[in-house]
């Protein structure tokens, strides 16, 4: 083959420009969230579950005051808001994909999606209300 003949077959992809097809990475990014996220929480959740079932002496002395003792510190109030929105975006974003992969009908996979996101925020709204403003003095 000579080298004319070589420069006249073009490349098997052409070259993507920023911005070029109007998509989004959101894929991508969905990809890599779930990867970090889901490393992220196995330490989160392990080191609660160890701290909690090994070295605190195990799930029977679990109450209203040693919750109350213990979101009184603001380092376990970041450790368990952590938790909370990684494990409640990890599972949507997980579900989201699901929903994607199996609802065949464009309506339902709306509403499906409409029901996901608004338990999602509902959760996370709700879950970050109770650890911010637990009041331990109300028992």
């Amino acid at each position: 083959m000579s080298q004319t003949e070589a420069t006249e077959i073009g490349a098997p992809r052409s070259p993507r420009t920023f911005g070029s097809s109007g998509r989004s990475n959101f894929e991508l990014y969905s990809w890599l969230f779930m990867r970090v996220s889901g490393l992220v929480l196995v330490f989160l959740v392990l080191g609660h579950l160890f701290i909690m079932n090994i070295l605190d002496g195990g799930v029977q002395r679990i109450n209203f005051a040693f919750v109350a003792g213990r979101w009184s510190s603001p380092f376990w109030q970041v450790w368990d808001l952590v938790m909370l929105w990684l494990a409640q975006l990890h599972g949507g974003n997980g579900l989201r994909v699901i929903i994607n992969d199996y609802a065949e009908r464009d309506t339902t996979r709306l509403w499906l999606k409409a029901a996901l996101y608004a338990s999602m925020v509902l959760i996370l709204v709700t879950g970050t209300l109770v650890i911010f403003t637990f009041d331990p003095n109300i028992g």
